[in-house]
């Protein structure tokens, strides 16, 4: 074997050991260069692949620090010869002399994106042998690493998904993601559900975009009894709901409060709409002037229903009333992380508005700004505009308002609040029912979930809660009469601008290759120094989002974020959290005597003047009061013995 060949492969050796030196330096973990183990003698243009570059691009090369004894062990003949100028060897037709003490030296292995590090000189001129520049292959090899490590898309069962599909459809591709529209034998990255939690069931890991409990949480009735133990708590920050009663179980006390307001003040003539329980879409909702006008039915066929005082004076927009379909992303209940779309609807009445009279209550498309009901309006307008039509872009009234010198940061700011103030409302039994489906330490999805908050602005621009829905529609087509009688669904722009850009969103923010540490847990108070959360996700997000060409997030924080201002809000959640540990069997939602008496005893209700027998009469006086008040109590006997958190809440 030539003297020069085995000259050429301890150089070659040693770079080889150098460079993985400093890649355990560096901590990378970059592939190593397949090197031929037994080359020819003579290192052919055909074997080699090595190039060599000229004089300038040696010089641009980076300068590499002295190597220790310990990173490169020689012989010493080795040692001997390192300082002396080695034979020419022809690579490529080229003569090169070189050695290993000064300046630094790249060589490129083409095909194993590998850079080899040494010294060579050449009658002082410094030589690279290289294929590309060595930082920026490192660079890219270690962006293409960190890619490779995500590359796996994120997977979603859209096999539930109804109504929504279509938008989920075009926000997956949006984002790149992998649909399974029917289903997977494989668990999931997230479950998109069009009803409920339990639309798909044994889901063990995973995300699920419905909590356990929300659809019975936000029936009116339900809705009405924690908005009304917030007023009785903190009255002047829940004045935003309609004072309501519940049908037919407080019929009595509705009927006598108006009738001694008439006695009082003859020329008080306040109407009043009632809404069917589980009702959706203005299905089975009227007006009325008078207790007498309510249809009541009696018995097992009794409907329940909520009233309230209707709003008479309403903000008005080229003479007719609206409301504003708002999208809120309960991202966690624990902690509590609640997020705002930016961009919302807004849904406008197909008649010129005039106060409630007896002869207009009629009159739907006056006072009800349904979709669903409107939209069978001849006066219905359908367009592709945000600023026209009967159903707008949020921010396009917005405008028109800041235009006439509203104060539009201000109507924000309150609805913000009110979004907040809800849902801190309904959070304690929400989080009785989640407990009951996913236990502590049993395997189960977390869970998110997109709610639609209907808004109304009063005349003074006041913001008032009509409903909490907890399925909006996602879909972004709209029913047309194409001949009379045949309807079909054509795409609806509007809908889809704000809707797609919602359900996308979520997903950027629930993607659980992005997930953060999370915010330290707060207790059940949440925040009780009053400290203000900041939120970086935001940032991040964005950043992360705009490597993807995708918009920013249409989705903004509001709590964690305005912990400060709200946190005091949060009392029952503590009562809740007390609840729960006397729950006792998993699964259960309900306390039964002995649990009921202990909880009692912790919360240190009882005293002198309210012994333990008094504890035991008011359980008596709870179940009795409530046996038959809701649908499944009637249903289920057994039930009619325990009590839940709302019947504690509800005692008083």
């Amino acid at each position: 074997m030539s003297d020069h060949y085995v000259k050429v492969k301890v150089q070659l050796e040693q770079m080889k050991s150098f460079e993985q030196d400093e890649e355990e330096k560096r901590g990378e973990d970059a592939e190593e260069p397949v090197l031929v183990s037994s080359p020819p003698a003579s290192l052919s243009p055909e074997s080699s692949s090595i190039t060599i570059s000229g004089t300038d691009a040696s010089r641009a090369s980076m300068t590499c620090k002295h190597r220790g004894k310990s990173r490169m062990k020689l012989g010493k003949d080795d040692k001997k010869s390192s300082g002396k100028h080695m034979s020419e060897v022809s690579l490529h037709g080229s003569a090169v002399s070189a050695h290993t003490e000064k300046n630094l030296n790249r060589l490129h292995i083409k095909g194993t994106g590998k850079i080899l590090q040494g010294k060579s000189e050449t009658n002082g001129n410094y030589v690279t042998i290289h294929h590309e520049s060595s930082k920026s292959t490192q660079d890219t090899r270690r962006e293409e690493g960190f890619k490779t490590r995500r590359r796996r898309p994120v997977t979603v069962d859209t096999s539930k998904a109804k109504t929504s599909l279509e938008a989920l459809k075009i926000s997956i591709k949006q984002l790149k993601w992998k649909e399974f529209p029917l289903g997977r034998r494989a668990a999931c990255d997230i479950y998109w559900h069009g009803v409920s939690f339990h639309d798909n069931e044994n889901i063990v890991s995973g995300q699920v975009n419905k909590f356990p409990g929300m659809v019975e949480m936000l029936r009116k009735i339900n809705l009405s009894r924690a908005m009304r133990t917030m007023q009785e708590v903190f009255p002047e920050e829940y004045d935003f709901y309609p004072r309501s009663w519940i049908l037919p179980e407080e019929y009595q006390q509705f009927s006598s409060q108006i009738r001694m307001v008439k006695d009082n003040d003859a020329t008080v003539n306040t109407t009043f709409i009632v809404k069917p329980d589980g009702g959706s879409q203005g299905d089975g909702i009227y007006l009325i002037r008078d207790p007498s006008d309510l249809k009541l039915m009696t018995g097992s066929q009794a409907k329940q229903a909520v009233v309230q005082e209707y709003i008479q004076k309403p903000l008005l927009i080229d003479k007719l009333k609206f409301d504003i379909r708002l999208y809120v992303l309960i991202k966690s209940l624990e902690p509590l992380e609640i997020y705002i779309a930016k961009e919302g609807l807004t849904r406008f009445c197909t008649e010129p508005y005039q106060e409630p009279s007896q002869k207009n209550l009629s009159h739907v498309f006056m006072h009800l700004t349904n979709y669903s009901l409107n939209v069978h309006s001849g006066n219905f307008v359908h367009s592709d505009s945000q600023n026209t039509g009967s159903k707008r872009t949020l921010s396009s009234v917005l405008y028109r308002l800041a235009a006439k010198g509203v104060d539009i940061k201000r109507v924000w700011s309150d609805i913000i609040a009110l979004v907040i103030k809800t849902v801190i409302a309904v959070a304690p039994e929400l989080k009785v029912y989640y407990q009951a489906d996913i236990p502590p330490g049993k395997p189960g999805p977390t869970c998110f979930q997109i709610l639609g908050f209907d808004i109304l602005l009063m005349k003074n621009l006041k913001p008032v809660l009509l409903e909490v829905n907890s399925n909006p529609s996602m879909r972004i087509e709209h029913e047309q009469e194409v001949a009379p009688g045949v309807f079909e669904y054509v795409p609806s722009p509007v809908d889809e601008e704000v809707k797609v850009g919602v359900i996308r969103d979520t997903l950027r923010l629930m993607d659980p290759s992005h997930r953060k540490p999370t915010i330290p847990q707060l207790r059940a108070g949440g925040g009780e120094h009053g400290e203000e959360i900041p939120m970086e996700a935001e940032s991040q997000e964005r950043s992360r989002d705009e490597i993807g060409a995708l918009p920013s997030l249409c989705l903004k924080q509001v709590y964690p974020k305005y912990t400060k201002q709200f946190s005091f809000l949060r009392l029952v959640e503590r009562i809740a959290a007390l609840f729960i540990r006397f729950l006792g069997v998993k699964g259960n939602m309900r306390l039964g005597p002995t649990a009921f008496r202990t909880f009692i005893r912790t919360c240190k209700l009882s005293t002198s003047n309210f012994t333990m027998a008094s504890v035991d009469i008011l359980y008596i006086d709870i179940t009795r009061r409530w046996s038959g008040a809701t649908p499944e109590s009637r249903e289920a006997g057994q039930m009619k013995a325990n009590v839940s958190l709302q019947q504690i809440l509800s005692a008083h």
